[in-house]
């Protein structure tokens, strides 16, 4: 053979695996997964059969997390591709197993369960009685912190949820496929994962696609997930929803995160100064404006909303970065992600709700944003959504104006008059930093009809370059709650994001 011949039979070679890699992405998609959610829909609901042996049961956490996948198994680790795949063993926090499947040129291929693929450390089961066990999430990990090593950047795990990381970034925050009936009272619904189909690489892949099937007692639904990692993670999401019944309220989008405390929440008995994956709820409604709520940990339950059509997007952000708001060099709150859903297409109208639930500490999960759409298809007719998710650091702010940056509640030297509260509201940002302290800004502030404003002050901090907005409300009555509302301008000219905030009735207040 010549060598013309050789170059010619190796690139006739690469051209028909690029071929057969092309034409499996068109064999499988997502029509593939929503025919089977249009399927399982159509059926009546089925409760996944749960089957752990005494010993995985009753493990505890610490026991539970002895038991880790082997990293040399990692799939596609031994044919140096971009991503690799590990696996999580069933276990008494999520005792569902999840079926995973790999989307391969030559077709799809079942992932089996092995126990030799896992690590169990200190704790000692009988083989037999490991078999016919499974995986109950995924993770997958990729080079995004420095070259030849795979960080950890997204993970399956429990019900729909999964959260992911960029560079530089630890995990907090976490997203969900669908939240069913969110702080309703007659209880919450939550849909799982319960078949996952993840495509091979190509060598140089710098994204990865990840199907899922969605099924719970009310819905079920197809997802297709398009990771790319990096100093901002994405997820391109597209899913198509079907309805079995009814439903309350359906939450597109959902972000679950923690507040317990924070520099609007003081008199902690806690040496750290907050303790928060996120601090605020950031929205862009679909007439531009945008919205910053401080996140509260309320008494009672909290539900608000913000009525809108074709939202811009809206997310839950961790906008201090500073070490020093949090003390803990552990847990390392300043390192954990914004997430921004960017909506894709017309989202028509609806909400952005946020709910609010009490916590004591900061082991649990206490807040949820999500978007309601005004209207829901009848039963058996799909609705077809797609938005991007943006795993921050820095997070996403106004274009050309300026925004919140911290929110303190509290007195200085002064006497206290009782009913009155104050607080102390820092805008920031390059437009705002152009502007001498001298410059005509003032700011507008309105309160609701349980409240009067008896003092408003503006200047420019000479310290950190922010503009400072003080408010001093006196509240009529304790048992009702506040909102607030403040922003800077300049003659005709908004300069910044509307800071929104809930005061909550004195019963209900942290």
């Amino acid at each position: 053979m010549t060598a013309f011949s050789d170059r010619f039979f190796r690139s006739l070679l690469a051209a028909l695996i690029l071929l057969a890699s092309a034409s499996l992405a068109q064999a499988f998609g997502l029509d593939d997964v929503g025919a089977r959610a249009s399927s399982l829909a159509s059926r009546p609901y089925k409760a996944p059969a749960v089957t752990l042996p005494t010993q995985l049961r009753e493990l505890d956490y610490d026991a539970y997390r002895d038991i880790r996948f082997r990293p040399e198994k990692a799939l596609w680790r031994a044919e140096k591709l971009p991503f690799e795949l590990m696996f999580f063993h069933q276990g008494r926090a999520v005792p569902e197993p999840v079926r995973i499947n790999i989307v391969e040129p030559a077709g799809e291929r079942v992932v089996a369960f092995d126990p030799a693929l896992f690590d169990y450390g200190k704790n000692k089961f009988e083989p037999q009685t490991l078999s016919g066990l499974g995986f109950n999430g995924l993770r997958v990990h990729h080079a995004i912190n420095k070259p030849g090593y795979k960080d950890e950047v997204v993970v399956f795990q429990g019900a729909s949820y999964f959260r992911a990381l960029g560079k530089g970034q630890s995990y907090g925050l976490s997203a969900r496929g669908l939240a069913v009936d969110t702080a309703a009272p007659e209880g919450e619904e939550f849909p799982r994962f319960v078949e996952f189909w993840i495509e091979r690489p190509r060598a140089n892949a710098t994204s990865l696609t990840i199907y899922a099937l969605l099924d719970s007692r009310r819905v079920a639904g197809a997802y297709r997930f398009v990771l790319t990692p990096g100093v901002e993670t994405t997820m391109q999401v597209t899913a198509r929803l079907y309805l079995r019944d009814k439903i309350g309220k359906l939450g597109i989008a959902p972000l679950t995160s923690m507040f317990s405390f924070g520099e609007n929440q003081p008199g902690r008995d806690d040496y750290r100064p907050e303790v928060h994956d996120s601090d605020g709820l950031s929205i862009q409604l679909g007439d531009g404006e945008w919205i910053w709520r401080p996140l509260v940990n309320p008494r009672r339950l909290l539900v608000t909303s913000f009525g809108t059509s074709n939202p811009r997007g809206f997310g839950l952000m961790q906008r201090d970065r500073s070490p020093a708001s949090y003390e803990d060099p552990e847990a390392l709150y300043e390192r954990r992600p914004s997430a921004w859903i960017e909506p894709v297409g017309h989202w028509g109208a609806g909400r952005i709700e946020l709910v609010q639930i009490p916590t004591p500490d900061e082991t649990n999960d206490n807040i949820v944003a999500f978007w309601v759409p005004q209207s829901l298809p009848s039963p058996g007719k799909p609705l077809d959504i797609a938005y991007r998710i943006h795993w921050q650091s820095a997070g996403t702010t106004p274009a050309g104006k300026g925004w919140v940056v911290q929110t303190r509640r509290g007195r200085g030297f002064g006497k206290k008059v009782d009913g009155e509260i104050n607080y102390v509201v820092d805008f920031d940002g390059p437009a705002l930093r152009s502007l001498a302290a001298s410059a005509d800004v003032e700011p507008v502030i309105w309160v609701d009809a349980n409240a009067e404003v008896r003092e408003r002050n503006l200047f420019k901090n000479p310290v950190s370059g922010a503009w400072r907005m003080t408010v001093r409300i006196k509240r009529n009555d304790a048992a009702k709650p506040v909102e607030l509302r403040g922003y800077l301008k300049q003659q005709q000219s908004t300069l910044t994001e509307t800071w929104s905030y809930i005061l909550p009735a004195e019963a209900d207040r942290p």
